[in-house]
């Protein structure tokens, strides 16, 4: 026998030395697991168990659970700054993974958007994970539904959007609301002590939306400088679930922190708020021409002809309150900001005024002067573009697709999209496109939902689109021609807080005076 058959044979008895070894029945067990770990730090070397490798760029994750730390480390008002920052260095389209989420393919590009939110409604949903995340909050919800349960909910939803309803809203409500803000402030600017815009605009909006869905004004600026009971859990709960997604097995992390007790409390007083007014509506019956949005639903049957049960119109309750509530005053509180910076274009307040001094004069705002105000219109769409009411959102994928930019996206994984950062895209919007200016929206044609999608796009475009545009004009036209604003701290940069939403943190210190104003003739 020559040297490199025995060099094979004393490999192979090596070899075979190696296999008895491992199945032996005492190392056996051991052995086997260790393979089974190997294997699966091997395959998920970079990404969440569970996942898919691919080339799509994005930030490199350890093992088995991918870009949790990331994720779970950076701080709630800073993950849309994170956003920008993988953007920048990755370009439009990256990708994530994270246990739980599984992975997800973050696209800034209004073509991809209009694919996946008009083109190819159907082939993307709300999830399964996303809806247990905010279930606490939206229940099941217009917001927090797919296929027919969001269907009907829509439809009876845009009965209460109208003209008709809008012309109605704006006499009845949005005046007499924003009348008694102006009030409250003509006492603040006799006293000269600075108010939380962004709190008293969030009474505004409460109010004026819990006159319109369900016929009950919350009481909120009956005394203004008091906390609302209702309003404080219900924004607890609101910056609790937005988290959640971003931890990964988010019930162990609660239960772990104790969170999970304070949700239960904010929970309580929210949904025993809710019941009650649907109890109070069921004794006491409706009596007015118009239905509210409480009575559409209360009025409603479901496929089996039934009447909705009190949980369903519960649900219905909240999921508008988010939104007629939450996204305006957040909007309005940002649009105070921008314009009263020490940055800021001095004019742009001029021209605000100027144009509420032409239109109105001296008489009250209705719908028909609201249409006319486009510059009123601009500066808050342009506050919308740069602190979009949703910064990011979140549709999972129900089957295999290819974007229009190649990106193949299996079913079940995530498509994420972030309003706040599109609308600082130099790409998108050109290099001015961090700068807070309303002319743009005076330059061309008008802009599409999917390059600016602060209200959404497609079939589940906002339909309190006009009606958050008409109420913000109402209240803008009757505060600007009345009095003069100041920042308390100019200079200083303005963070957002946890939320759904985009809500400014720790408030929104600022002083009022009154405006001389010339008088129309």
């Amino acid at each position: 026998m020559d040297i490199q058959s025995l060099s094979r044979a004393a490999t192979s008895s090596t070899v075979l030395n190696f296999i008895i070894k491992c199945f032996d029945k005492s190392r056996a067990p051991k052995t086997a697991l260790g393979l089974f770990v190997l294997y699966f730090l091997i395959k998920y070397r970079d990404n969440a168990i569970g996942t898919r490798r691919t080339k799509i760029p994005g930030p490199k994750g350890l093992p088995l659970i991918g870009n949790l730390i990331l994720m779970a480390s950076t701080p709630v008002n800073r993950i849309s700054q994170l956003h920008d920052k993988h953007h920048a260095k990755y370009g439009s389209t990256w990708t994530f993974t994270m246990p739980f989420l599984g992975r997800a393919i973050m696209v800034n590009d209004p073509v991809a958007l209009e694919h996946v939110l008009k083109n190819n409604f159907w082939a993307y949903e709300k999830g399964i994970k996303l809806q247990e995340s905010l279930e606490d909050l939206l229940g099941a919800g217009i917001f927090n539904t797919d296929g027919q349960h969001w269907k009907w909910q829509r439809k009876m939803a845009s009965h209460i959007f109208n003209v008709k309803a809008f012309r109605d809203y704006t006499s009845n409500v949005f005046v007499k609301e924003s009348n008694i803000v102006a009030a409250y402030l003509d006492t603040v600017a006799e006293k000269g002590t600075a108010i939380d815009i962004h709190d008293l605009m969030l009474k505004f909006t409460l109010d004026s939306f819990g006159e319109i869905s369900f016929g009950q004004s919350f009481g909120c600026l009956n005394d203004p400088g008091q906390e609302v009971e209702f309003a404080a859990a219900f924004d607890r709960l609101n910056a609790v679930v937005s988290e959640r997604l971003f931890l990964g097995p988010w019930r162990l992390v609660e239960w772990w922190t104790g969170i999970d007790k304070q949700v239960a409390k904010d929970r309580k007083i929210v949904m025993d708020f809710s019941l009650g007014v649907i109890r109070h509506r069921r004794a006491n019956g409706f009596h007015k021409s118009q239905k509210d949005l409480l009575q559409l639903f209360m009025d409603i049957k479901n496929d089996n002809g039934e009447y909705l049960s009190d949980d369903m119109l519960k649900d219905s309750i909240l999921n508008f309150i988010i939104a007629g509530r939450d996204t305006t005053a957040q909007a309005l509180s940002w649009m105070f900001y921008l314009m009263h910076r020490s940055s800021s274009d001095k004019n742009i307040v001029l021209r605000l005024q100027k144009e509420i001094d032409d239109v109105l004069g001296d008489g009250l705002p209705t719908y028909e002067s609201s249409k006319k105000m486009k510059y009123a219109e601009a500066c808050f769409h342009e506050a919308l573009r740069l602190y979009p009411s949703v910064p990011r959102n979140l549709k999972v994928c129900v089957e295999d697709d290819v974007l229009p930019n190649g990106v193949e996206i299996k079913k079940g994984e995530s498509f994420l999209w972030s309003p706040w950062t599109m609308g600082r895209d130099t790409n998108i919007w050109g290099p001015d496109a961090k700068e807070f200016n309303p002319d743009r929206w005076f330059q061309g044609e008008s802009v599409s939902p999917t390059k600016f999608p602060a209200f959404h796009a497609g079939p589940r475009t906002c339909l309190g689109q006009q009606f958050a545009t008409i109420e913000a004009i109402t209240v803008m036209s009757i505060l600007f021609r009345q009095f003069n604003f100041e920042l308390v701290d100019p200079n200083s940069e303005v963070h957002y807080a946890a939320g759904l939403t985009l809500p400014v943190a720790n408030g929104l210190p600022i002083r009022v005076s009154r405006r001389e104003r010339v008088q129309t003739i």
